[in-house]
């Protein structure tokens, strides 16, 4: 009988080497059928995870769910079922004025306000990605979406505004270019389990603390491009990362 791994319910010694991980699980079966000879590992709960392979390398993609907390489920799963590289595609709110919606953004690093990591390491540890991985996303983007910025982002464990201010404000007077909910688990983990990630992120429109969620339109066609750049940006790069 295989041995599984908990929660995201795939075997031991089961998953690619390369993965790409996604927050919603339709997105990882859309991103699947990028692949050849796809096989469904496993359907649990908000983790779905597909084997296949693109352009003849074995690649893993698996979603994570929303928030740090399951995402380290899934990304402390993955790693236990033989992941090596992971690269995080996402969506973000953006945190600068002069960044459109559909942008698109390479994190090289992400601020550590997800709520999780400082109970897994002190705060003074960085959540940064790997510079071979961001270098192969920066290079593939060159064909694919030339216009892709590279910068530090935000990973806050909110997604609406509570009473509460935030230091996403602060953030955007530093530079900070963009907030999402998964990405600076993601590096630190994968920073102290000894292997390497990257994470691609489309910009759907301003953070909520700067415009309000009832102001958000969130499936526009520009999303739907930008979307499909970054999925490409990703699967291109990771098939070329040493492991």
């Amino acid at each position: 009988m295989e041995k599984i791994v908990p929660i995201i319910d795939i075997p031991y010694n089961k998953i690619a080497e390369r993965v790409i991980a996604c927050g919603d699980p339709a997105r990882a079966e859309k991103i699947s059928k990028r692949l050849e000879n796809v096989e469904v590992v496993a359907k649990s709960r908000e983790y779905w995870t597909f084997n296949g392979t693109y352009k003849g390398v074995p690649v893993t993609v698996s979603s994570h769910g929303v928030g740090g907390n399951g995402a380290s489920v899934s990304f402390e799963g993955l790693i236990l079922g033989g992941a090596k590289v992971i690269i995080r595609v996402g969506t973000c709110g953006t945190l600068q004025k002069d960044m459109p919606q559909g942008a698109l953004i390479i994190a090289t690093a992400a601020c550590r306000d997800d709520g999780i990591t400082p109970q897994f390491i002190p705060i003074s540890y960085p959540a940064i990605a790997s510079m071979d991985v961001v270098a192969a996303m920066q290079e593939a983007a060159k064909e694919i979406n030339p216009e892709a910025r590279t910068g530090i982002i935000t990973t806050s464990g909110l997604f609406y505004t509570g009473l509460m201010p935030t230091n996403n404000r602060l953030f955007s007077e530093a530079g900070v270019l963009a907030m999402e909910n998964e990405a600076s688990v993601l590096f630190v983990i994968a920073s102290v389990r000894g292997i390497k990630s990257g994470c691609i992120v489309a910009a759907d429109g301003p953070c909520f603390e700067f415009v309000g969620s009832e102001e958000f339109d969130h499936y526009p066609e520009k999303m739907a491009k930008a979307v499909e750049d970054e999925i490409t940006i990703a699967l291109e790069s990771i098939i070329k990362v040493e492991v």
